[in-house]
């Protein structure tokens, strides 16, 4: 039967705390509220059926921090600042999840479409341009990789290479020719 008087009696002690509170170092007052406060708060947003209710007690204890220095009314004071927190990380969360789109996951069996999706027009275009670049050089190929698919600069490129600017400029431009000469060729055997 003592034990329960000792925590009645330390809980009365962290209350006591905040009906003085003028000169006391806000982290006292801090951890005081916290050992007081914080597995009530946390109850309250689990209740109210938070995601992570541990997470946005954090929250909520990291906002009362900064007010503790103008904090009126004693531990109801401090209560009432805590659960008016914790009040609003609640409906912004609830907000939150209101304009989350819904998600619907995709069921291939209950696709109808007819017609070649995005992605697989996708892959036969990349499959293409490889198509299209095996029939050059090693050197071409890694010339046009990186300054069209990669986008880099001649000097990034040469850098890469180990060669000099001109030179890479010289073997793009080859690069090019060949792949025109190519491209014409395959479309005029397609068309005869």
């Amino acid at each position: 039967m003592e034990e329960p008087l000792v925590l009645d009696t330390l809980a009365q002690d962290e209350i006591d705390i905040f009906e003085d509170p003028a000169g006391t170092d806000p982290a006292v007052l801090f951890d005081a509220a916290y050992r007081t406060f914080a597995g009530p708060v946390h109850g309250y947003l689990k209740a109210r059926g938070l995601d992570d209710p541990e997470a946005v007690t954090q929250d909520v204890f990291l906002a009362f921090y900064p007010r503790i220095g103008s904090l009126t009314g004693g531990a109801q004071g401090a209560k009432s600042l805590l659960f008016s927190i914790a009040h609003a990380r609640m409906v912004d969360h609830y907000r939150r999840l209101e304009r989350r789109p819904q998600l619907t996951p995709y069921d291939p069996l209950t696709d109808g479409r007819t017609t070649p999706s995005a992605e697989d027009h996708a892959v036969e275009l990349t499959s293409g341009a490889a198509a299209m670049l095996e029939g050059l050089s090693e050197e071409h190929q890694e010339v046009l990789a990186l300054r069209v698919v990669a986008d880099l600069s001649i000097d990034q490129v040469a850098a890469i290479m180990g060669k000099s600017a001109g030179a890479v400029k010289q073997l793009q431009r080859r690069a090019l020719q060949n792949l025109k000469l190519q491209t014409l060729k395959r479309n005029q055997a397609n068309n005869e």
